[in-house]
């Protein structure tokens, strides 16, 4: 059985990868997609604890944050095929203004 350390380091691993896919890139589905990896790098960390401490509270918490990625998932990509469509660009420097 892996150790619950090798999956709190790729949790943690796997948080500064979207981290930095937040900071550096400008394009909004990067951005979108490098938030779903810091929700699963949680995620991974939740189950990890959860084995170590033989309790399934991690796994309950585990549900409600992949309900909140796809409805994050959903609106996000309905948000950029708006965008998309009036400015026929997604990326984040051109999208500075809020009216048209």
């Amino acid at each position: 059985m892996v150790p619950y350390e090798y999956y709190v380091a790729l949790s943690g691993l796997l948080m500064v990868l979207g981290l930095i896919g937040v900071a550096i890139r400008r394009n909004i589905i990067a951005l979108l997609l490098s938030t779903e990896l810091m929700l699963n790098a949680v995620n991974i960390a939740f189950v990890a604890f959860d084995m170590k401490l033989a309790d399934v509270s991690g796994q309950v918490f585990v549900f409600f944050i992949l309900t909140i990625a796809a409805a994050e998932a959903a609106v996000g990509l309905g948000l950029i095929m708006a965008i998309y469509r009036l400015r026929k660009d997604v990326d984040t420097e051109t999208l500075t203004e809020l009216k048209n």
